[in-house]
């Protein structure tokens, strides 16, 4: 049924049933074009505000995936306009025509705008595959389903599978400023980690490297042998042309000297106290 009231345009009024959306189309439609194209302006903005009310009751169908309501019915309404503007009475129904372009410009907006971080399109319509796959494997085998299951199913492989929970995790990423163990006194990144054994010695290792780089050259080779190489002392005394125990002399002092540089926080001021060893076996105490 259809109000007959008129309107000052003098085209009649529809009513807000739903079946009157493809009518409230067909008379935009039969709005000729005028001189200066108002009344068909008129004739569409009466149709898009016409239509706001069955947008909306579109959006609300995807609440439940956590985004504001605000910002599902903007984005049907986008739809809607796009859906107004195309719209081709050669394809059918126009309220058709409508809901497939409004939930179109919806999925697109979960698909672009919703994720946490950034996640390839690939794997973003993957997951979508996959969440479904799961669902019938679900009700066919009475069980969640495992991986390899899932990738036989969606012809993919079991460690793309893997690829596609890890990026699902990213959807809706947790905060580390999220409330943890019932009060307000702890949060995530309070009790989220480990203390990192390697992040912490950095400063050490810095220091490290630039006091080897003051000893002479030869004892830095049989540093690097010894600890970098795994050789023994008898490999390095044969590579380097000397004895063992001069090997086992020179690491020594080479090593204390480095030690009481790291203790003293003394990271390179001054020299190191003794030069290279000579072939012949002058060596210069320090």
């Amino acid at each position: 049924m259809t109000d007959t009231r008129e309107r000052p345009s003098g085209r009649p009024r529809p009513t807000t049933d739903l079946e009157d959306l493809d009518t409230a189309a067909l008379m935009l439609l039969r709005c000729g074009p005028d001189r200066d194209g108002r009344a068909q302006r008129q004739a569409r903005d009466e149709l898009i505000a016409f239509a706001l009310p069955f947008a909306g009751r579109i959006a609300r169908r995807y609440v439940w995936r956590g985004e504001p309501i605000d910002d599902l019915e903007q984005v049907a309404r986008l739809g809607l306009v796009k859906a107004v503007d195309r719209y081709d009475p050669q394809r059918g129904s126009f309220t058709a025509y409508a809901v497939v372009t409004m939930v179109g410009e919806l999925k697109r907006h979960f698909r672009d705008r919703t994720w946490g971080t950034h996640v390839p399109r690939g794997l973003r319509d993957l997951s979508v595959v996959v969440a479904r796959a799961s669902s019938v494997l679900t009700h066919e085998l009475s069980r969640p389903p495992t991986p390899g299951e899932i990738a036989e199913r969606v012809h993919t492989s079991e460690a793309e599978i893997h690829r596609v929970r890890e990026c699902v995790a990213a959807y809706l990423p947790t905060s580390l400023s999220m409330p943890v163990g019932g009060n307000d006194r702890w949060r995530l990144e309070d009790v989220a980690g480990s203390p990192d054994a390697q992040l912490e010695s950095v400063d050490d290792r810095l220091s490290v490297r630039d006091l080897i780089g003051r000893l002479p050259e030869r004892e830095q080779r049989i540093l690097a042998m010894r600890f970098y190489g795994n050789f023994t002392q008898a490999d390095i005394a044969e590579r380097i042309g000397i004895s063992q125990m001069h090997v086992s002399r020179l690491l020594a002092r080479a090593l204390t000297w480095l030690r009481h540089a790291m203790l003293n926080d003394e990271p390179g001021g001054r020299p190191c106290p003794f030069t290279t060893f000579n072939q012949d076996r002058s060596d210069r105490a320090y």
